[in-house]
């Protein structure tokens, strides 16, 4: 995989002969050398950040940003961004995370009990970080499963996430044997191998449980609806809620983030906004706060499914419930009844949550409620996203989003064919499907394609009218254009 950025050259080679930059191999070591002289052990960004301190992480954020390295450093100081990246993770190429930055996406890839293997998931972290997820969460339920994770990691330029409590009811035979001591356990392990980001459902509380007893699909997330079966077993609350502080600094030792999960998130579009999303989404700002007290970053996970008279007060409440943490978010899908498209259903979504404020989408793939994604619908979701986040940053007007549509608009105008294929998210499918019809390179030159031909092509006509507008009336195209912006600007 390539990479990006102003990192240094370090690599290492791995034993299926990839070989993986470490740009932060340096700042890691000076920063552990630098803990160990000090006795401060907190490696978190926050933690330096509300010290004043730009980390080289912050830096290099701020260049890929096109922002300043103060502003990087007082969002993070403030919780209203995040940079996971674990002190044991020397391949990432750092990124953040926040409504201040442009849009994000993950992509989920993980085998499961019944089907997949590394070399397959291998492939698929290959393919998101192609097309262009800025996170990858491995949610392996099966096999090897630190094995799997190790590789993953380490072949990973980009930030990994998992959901630990996954692998802990891995080691036990039952749900009600699940147990703070072994969830530690699985905690160090994973901080340890490099792991950026922890789901972690912590505000999934026994009290709530019966609040979803009046919806249609009752709780959706793995995660939560384990919980829900080791409270009601054990007749005691989260574990994880009651050992929050223990957790938290763990976390705060490896600089692993919160993404703290939506256990009770809607699974249909008639469950979004009920009480039990709230009554959890409340008790996560209450976590987010108690978090920051130790200066370990957080993120707030939402839904789901979600009708689009409602996104905008999911964000609205969690900006209000969770001081303004970065908001990421499922989908979330508009409508229910179109599995085997959901990355559509989910996408239109994710546009308007992400031009709300959503700082980070996790994608959907056509699979999704169906089976387990391949390599091809992991690149189907991508694509879906970086469309939904795109448009959102457009919507959001961040400086410099719209360059891309306006270079590629103009190559269309043009017909510069090459340059089109080139700006496009997937070149390689642009570039078939032209040639589908006009495969000759003659027609890499024409002034049409074939939807309309040379003689009903409407740019082509309109390329003559710029021509009679600079012929009679001394106008070139330029001008035109900012005599329009200058109109619109006017009519406001």
């Amino acid at each position: 995989m390539s990479t990006n950025g102003n990192g240094n050259g370090h690599a290492h080679t791995h034993g299926n002969d990839y070989t993986v930059p470490t740009p932060r191999k340096d700042w890691i070591v000076n920063r552990k050398a630098e803990a160990a002289r000090t006795g401060d052990t907190n490696m978190s960004q926050m933690h330096f950040a509300r010290k004043g301190l730009v980390t080289e992480e912050m830096s290099y954020v701020a260049h890929r940003e096109k922002l300043a390295p103060e502003f990087i450093r007082d969002e993070i100081a403030k919780g209203t961004m995040i940079i996971p990246a674990n002190i044991n993770h020397p391949e990432l190429e750092p990124m953040c995370i926040g409504v201040g930055s442009l849009c994000k996406i993950n992509a989920n890839i993980g085998n499961s009990a019944l089907s997949s293997n590394v070399d397959e998931e291998l492939r698929k972290l290959h393919t998101a970080v192609h097309y262009g997820a800025d996170t990858v969460m491995d949610l392996s339920t099966g096999g090897d499963i630190p094995m799997i994770r190790e590789q993953i990691i380490r072949h990973s330029p980009v930030p990994i996430g998992t959901v630990p409590l996954y692998e802990a009811l891995s080691r036990v035979k039952r749900v009600e044997d699940l147990n703070i001591d072994l969830y530690m356990e699985v905690l160090e392990e994973q901080a340890q191998q490099g792991v950026d980001y922890f789901t972690i459902h912590a505000g999934v509380l026994i009290q709530y449980v019966p609040m979803v007893s009046k919806r249609i699909t009752g709780i959706v997330s793995r995660g939560g609806a384990i919980l829900a079966q080791w409270m009601t077993a054990n007749h005691k609350q989260n574990f994880l809620y009651e050992n929050f502080d223990r957790i938290t600094k763990l976390m705060a030792k490896y600089d692993v983030s919160y993404s703290l999960g939506d256990g009770l998130r809607p699974g249909s579009v008639a469950d979004a906004s009920d009480e039990a999303q709230f009554a959890e989404l409340k008790t996560l700002g209450e976590l987010t706060r108690q978090a920051w007290k130790d200066d370990v970053q957080v993120m707030i996970e939402g839904p789901g499914h979600v009708p689009m008279d409602k996104i905008k007060e999911q964000v609205d409440k969690e900006v209000e419930l969770c001081d303004g943490a970065p908001f990421y978010v499922l989908g979330p899908l508009v409508t229910d009844i179109a599995p085997g498209y959901d990355h559509i259903t989910s996408a239109i979504g994710a546009a308007m949550i992400g031009w709300h404020g959503a700082a980070m989408l996790c994608y959907v793939t056509p699979k999704e409620h169906l089976g387990l994604p391949n390599e091809k619908d992991v690149k189907d979701g991508i694509i879906a996203y970086k469309i939904a986040a795109h448009a959102a940053d457009i919507a959001r007007h961040r400086p410099g989003a719209r360059d891309r549509d306006d270079a590629i608009s103009h190559a269309r105008y043009t017909f510069d064919w090459d340059k089109q294929f080139a700006l496009s998210l997937d070149p390689d499918t642009a570039r078939s499907m032209h040639d589908e019809t006009l495969p000759d390179d003659y027609y890499k030159e024409a002034a049409f394609c074939s939807m309309c031909g040379p003689k009903f092509c409407s740019m082509n006509w309109s390329s003559k009218v710029d021509e009679y507008n600079e012929q009679v009336h001394g106008l070139k195209k330029a001008d035109l254009t900012q005599i329009v912006t200058e109109q619109m600007a006017l009519r406001g």
